[in-house]
């Protein structure tokens, strides 16, 4: 049980951790890297890696999304983003990575101004479709009763709705706000949704039928969140809270298991192993796969809070380039700083600490250990 610290006589907090926060213990015995499990199953759909692409244009084309379906993992394309504003958005991407900092943040504003196209919508889902990959999109909360019907005519397989922040019961006077419950519950496709840090939220967006939750928000590289809203969520707390309420829902609900995605703060293998290891099923990658030679962003990573119109609350930011997306999944390692062999690295972790699966590892034990590894 933790205990809260004193900030001030009239206000008290709980101390939260993140992923450089903790370490993971080994257990008694050891294994083969090469017989361990690193795939899991959401809905219908089985994925050989716990692996999702941010949705996010410096991380995913249609192309980009493909390579990623192909290596085993699932791309989720933004579809809000240049692709589907923009018939090609190439000379626009090559723009972007060349803007001078202080420009940085208008300049986008401008570029993504312009409306999104449900023709585009289409063309992309296609293009992913045509590849015969597992195809999923993302909207934000904002702008899914303005397009989903689109999304899902066009055919995705996984519906991601993914916000700053995404609560079940969204209160507003000026207009009638999506109602989870009733949305998911008419759609046919599978849905993940938010992002949510705490066992509370969680556990109201597991009750509207959602089939994964994400979570954090305001811990990516790209987001100014704590800074610009004071909104932050230490990722290895937030994770460990939101898996305990899919423990509880599933004796609520009679044995529906909901996934919990790790969103936020996952830039490299060690934070991936961490992740698992505190109840995640996967982790959404966002600056990771943006430091991939064919990422979309040429070596800067930024996401849809650093072009709002009005309160940017993420920025460009220069990521660099580590390697071929191949070589940041499966390696081989050329350096020893967690951004290449992700996977290997987790497999190599499971060995070491007796695990055959993903499942099992969950249970793993962790300490309190804290440094700054970088």
């Amino acid at each position: 049980m933790t205990s809260d610290i004193e900030i001030g006589r009239g206000k008290r907090g709980r101390r939260a951790y993140s992923f450089d926060d903790i370490a993971v213990v080994p257990s008694r015995r050891t294994r083969d890297p090469e017989e361990v499990s690193v795939g899991w199953q959401i809905d219908a759909y089985h994925v050989d890696l716990p692996v999702l692409a941010a949705p996010m244009d410096s991380v995913m084309s249609p192309a980009t999304a493909v390579a990623l379906g192909r290596a085993g993992g699932i791309g989720v394309l933004d579809l809000e983003g240049l692709w589907t504003r923009y018939e090609d958005p190439a000379p626009l991407l090559e723009e972007i990575a060349g803007l001078d900092a202080a420009r940085a943040t208008a300049r986008m504003q401008e570029i993504y101004s312009r409306p999104i196209q449900p023709e585009l919508i289409r063309a992309r889902i296609q293009e992913v479709r045509d590849s015969g990959v597992t195809v999923a999109g993302a909207l934000s909360p904002q702008r899914t009763q303005e397009h989903w019907r689109t999304v899902v005519d066009a055919g995705v397989d996984l519906f991601v709705i993914r916000g700053t922040t995404v609560s079940a019961e969204h209160v507003s006077g000026r207009a009638e706000p999506l109602n989870l419950k009733r949305f998911i519950y008419e759609l046919d496709v599978p849905v993940i949704v938010g992002g949510a840090s705490t066992y509370t939220a969680a556990l109201h967006l597991m009750r509207t039928g959602a089939a994964g939750v994400l979570v954090g928000f305001g811990g990516g590289a790209a987001h100014t969140t704590r800074v610009s809203l004071g909104i932050h969520a230490p990722m290895a707390t937030a994770v460990a809270d939101v898996a305990a309420a899919r423990r509880d829902y599933l004796d609520e609900s009679g044995g529906r298991y909901v996934h919990v995605i790790a969103d936020g703060g996952v830039g490299r293998s060690g934070d991936l192993v961490k992740a698992i290891a505190c109840g995640a099923d996967a982790v959404m990658l966002g600056a990771a796969l943006a430091r991939a030679s064919e990422a979309p962003g040429r070596g800067f990573h930024w996401g849809p809070e650093a072009h709002h119109p009005h309160l940017p609350r993420g920025e460009r930011v220069h990521v660099g380039t580590a390697g071929t997306l191949e070589q940041i999944l499966f390696g081989p390692g050329r350096t020893a700083d967690g951004t290449l062999n992700l996977i290997g690295a987790l497999r190599r972790a499971m060995a070491t600490t007796g695990y055959s699966d993903l499942k099992e590892f969950q249970r793993i034990e962790v300490v309190v250990s804290p440094y700054q590894p970088f």
